[in-house]
């Protein structure tokens, strides 16, 4: 019994010397001269706006940023809430948050939900998009044409107009074509085609300089989609008809429909199978799974667990690319160039995008400075979504005629395309500038410029027929190797002259090295922007954010993460 008491007491003891060191620590970052030291701007955001850092940075408010009283174990605090739709806090232009060329430090605690109808959007971002020069820190939500590329992972990226080649990465396989990329816990993963008789849709991790099998799933053509969902990886299967893009049909005519949940290093469990020949592609909504078919009829899902899969409402034309976007699941269509919009019970036409004598099909989604951009076939045009029945006409991709995989990349609006495999960067109005061709395979009719996703600090394409995946790095990134957990986190982020750091609750997940030969100033004479950037607005809430023209310590962002 005294050993029990005994040890009571050491537990509870700790405990206290815990929440005394809480208190201690709290206490310091308020008064310690260190932390007030290269401090820019400190945004407590705690029933005001107002910055708490002596140099008057005060925002303006542009939307409606509410403030939310809860309780975080037992202590009462009033957070700002910021809802994804058009609430940012704007700090003009001032010489105080001219950063230079030298260090700085981004800390900040927000908070997003677990079951989410919206992109995360972006923290924090000073970035002038026509010299394409600044700063982002942002969760990375990256859709695609198949899949969501990069799911709740924390991004920091900077910029001052550098541009990489693009690098041949190989061919996962004997793919024809990368269906789907994805960004999953520090590695990337491809999903393919093998056109073969006796070949069948594989997943590969790139590992080193090589792609790596990860084992069989089914006897189909092709893995159609990777989605991350509760923390794991899904992927689903299909017969792809070759013939649709100007290749001699496949042999292999087995048909898919099947999803299944990776166990590594090549394990795959059957998670059932819906009564079509392809998945499209697949999207996490509201807490959920939804995937669509490809061929034949219309065709919706929501995974409900174990093997079953519950069909849903769907209007009566296919629908293949999805993406969340302010509440809704939205869906293009292989049957005409609409787009429609889900809300978890009912489909909302959201009207033809462009000419629809020409464009009869849509391909992808991005979410670009808040707003929702489609590509299309086969005007080679994409436009940008400005309500109901209201697509605005953002240009032309040279002389192409299909859009395929949009993303955005360090600030870079970036766009893939048919039938040359091009791709190219959105300028602004309606130009686009062409960056390269990636598959340049003689002899065919189409070559795509297909999947997208975002890791180690670059973005890869997966190209059509080559069966290759290409990189390209904007600046500098650094992104975590696996997502933001829902909930009050703490994320920091580190600029130094060498290299660029990411911390989450006061440990750092990934840093990325900067060369000698790239020089940044981030003196651009925009303004500052909380809660809003290159990619969506912030969906969550926010609390304590400081901003500091020096490099914090460790052992400072520890200090940080414990308020």
């Amino acid at each position: 019994m005294n050993l029990f008491l005994n040890g009571c007491r050491s537990i509870f003891g700790l405990i206290g010397i815990g929440l005394f060191f809480s208190c201690q620590d709290q206490k310091k970052t308020e008064t310690d001269p260190a932390f007030k030291q290269g401090l820019v701007g400190y945004w407590k955001l705690s029933g005001d706006i107002k910055d708490a850092s002596g140099n008057d940075l005060h925002p303006i408010m542009h939307g409606k940023v509410e403030f939310n009283a809860e309780d975080r174990g037992g202590e009462k605090l009033t957070t700002a809430v910021f809802d994804g739709r058009d609430a940012w806090l704007e700090i003009p232009p001032n010489p105080k948050i001219q950063l230079g060329s030298g260090d700085f430090s981004i800390a900040a605690w927000i908070y997003t939900d677990s079951a989410s109808d919206d992109m995360p959007g972006d923290i924090i971002s000073q970035y002038d998009p026509s010299a394409k020069q600044g700063f982002h820190l942002s969760i990375k939500h990256n859709l695609g044409p198949t899949n969501t590329g990069n799911f709740r992972q924390l991004d920091f990226g900077i910029d001052n107009n550098y541009s990489s080649p693009w690098v041949d990465y190989g061919t996962p396989g004997n793919t024809i074509y990368p269906f789907s990329l994805i960004s999953y816990k520090g590695s990337l993963y491809a999903s393919t085609c093998d056109s073969s008789a006796d070949g069948h849709g594989h997943v590969y991790r790139y590992s080193g300089d090589k792609w790596m099998d990860c084992g069989f799933l089914d006897s189909s053509n092709a893995v159609t989609s990777l989605t991350a969902f509760n923390g794991d990886l899904y992927a689903s299967t299909g017969h792809y008809r070759t013939g649709g893009s100007s290749l001699p049909n496949s042999k292999n005519t087995i048909e898919g429909g099947r999803v299944f949940r990776y166990e590594a290093p090549d394990k795959w469990i059957d998670c059932g199978r819906m009564p079509v020949e392809a998945i499209a592609c697949m999207i996490v909504y509201n807490g959920s799974l939804y995937a669509t078919s490809n061929y034949n009829s219309p065709d919706f899902y929501r995974y409900a667990g174990g093997k079953e899969w519950v069909k849903c409402d769907v209007p009566d034309k296919r629908l293949n690319a999805m993406g969340i976007y302010n509440g809704y699941i939205y869906a293009t269509s292989y049957d005409w160039g609409h787009v429609y919009r889900y809300d978890g019970n009912t489909w909302t036409d959201c009207g033809q995008v462009g000419d629809e004598k020409i464009n009869t099909q849509c391909y992808a989604f991005a979410a670009y400075e808040g707003k929702l951009y489609v590509s299309t076939w086969a005007s080679g045009r994409v436009y940008r979504f400005d309500g109901i029945n209201q697509w605005t006409d953002v240009g032309r991709l040279g002389q192409e005629l299909e859009v395929m995989g949009l993303i955005v990349h360090n600030g870079r609006l970036l766009g893939g395309t048919l039938p040359l495999a091009e791709i190219y960067s959105y300028e602004g109005d309606t130009t686009w500038k062409r960056m390269e061709q990636l598959d340049r395979t003689p002899d065919v009719k189409y070559r795509r410029a297909w999947t997208m996703a975002e890791h180690d600090g670059k973005v890869f394409c997966g190209t059509l027929p080559s069966g290759k995946v290409y990189g390209f790095e904007a600046g500098k990134s650094v992104m975590s190797p696996n997502e933001v957990s829902p909930g009050w986190q703490h994320v920091a982020a580190v600029k130094t002259a060498d290299r660029l750091q990411l911390f989450i609750n006061g440990k750092q997940v990934n840093e990325t090295t900067i060369p000698d030969s790239m020089k940044f100033n981030f003196n651009n004479g925009v303004p500052l922007k909380i809660g809003a950037g290159s990619n969506d607005y912030f969906k969550g809430r926010m609390r304590e954010f400081r901003l500091y023209s020096r490099a914090l310590k460790n052992d400072e962002i520890v200090v940080l993460s414990q308020k």
